[in-house]
């Protein structure tokens, strides 16, 4: 004799209830975790804090906040006028040895290139590099300094111990030649050196505030 099974209604038992407070931390749990991945590998959000970048990068009224994409340089090398985030180099760190904050300067030189300074402007390879995003209403350190392009070729920015682009320097292999967009006023490759390849976080790819200004980083 065929046994008789009695169907299964689907209310006959009843479902355990997850605590809701159980579930949000679960949830913000999670959120943190993809978070901190995608701020460790993928992009994370800067600020910038000094002149060095004007007039490409504004830190006054509102310091402008821009994307940094971290992953793209894992497959591909860094690109001269790439806008990068980078840690001090250890020859910035010898002359600043309490000097803990990441930089942002823009890639002017690449590795095998030879780069000289003539007249303040820059020369790859026995070839003057043009630099659209430099202005030519250039803002100086001094307010009192009128801005102009003659004054740009007399105004020494570094330290007179700190002269590394002095002459024609031959950049080694995997670091790159950093220089602010705003040359009468950054601390850069100028004074300290090259940026070895391991030393940079990622690039500036989109300006995201103000939205008045937002938009791609070129």
């Amino acid at each position: 004799m065929t046994p008789i099974h009695k169907p299964h209604h689907p209310y006959s038992e009843p479902t355990p209830v997850e605590n809701p407070w159980i579930e949000t931390l679960k949830t913000l749990g999670l959120s943190a975790i993809f978070a901190f991945g995608i701020r460790t590998f993928v992009a994370e959000a800067r600020y910038i804090p000094t002149e060095s970048m004007l007039p490409t990068l504004q830190y006054q009224p509102q310091h402008d906040r821009v994307l940094v994409d971290k992953l793209s340089y894992h497959f591909q090398p860094p690109q001269r006028g790439d806008i990068i985030v980078f840690s001090p180099p250890d020859r910035m760190m010898k002359y600043n040895p309490t000097f803990e904050d990441e930089l942002i300067k823009r890639i002017v030189g690449l590795p095998g290139e030879t780069v000289e300074l003539r007249d303040g402007r820059v020369y790859i390879n026995d070839r003057r590099l043009e630099e659209d995003y430099v202005a030519s209403d250039l803002y100086p350190a001094d307010p009192a300094i009128s801005a102009s392009d003659h004054q740009l070729t007399k105004l020494n920015v570094c330290p007179a111990d700190q002269q590394f682009l002095s002459g024609s320097v031959v950049i080694p292999p995997d670091s790159y030649l950093v220089m602010g967009d705003n040359r009468n006023n950054s601390y850069d490759s100028r004074c300290w050196g090259v940026v070895p390849r391991d030393r940079i976080i990622g690039r500036a790819i989109m300006r995201f505030w103000p939205v008045d200004r937002m938009g791609r980083l070129n």
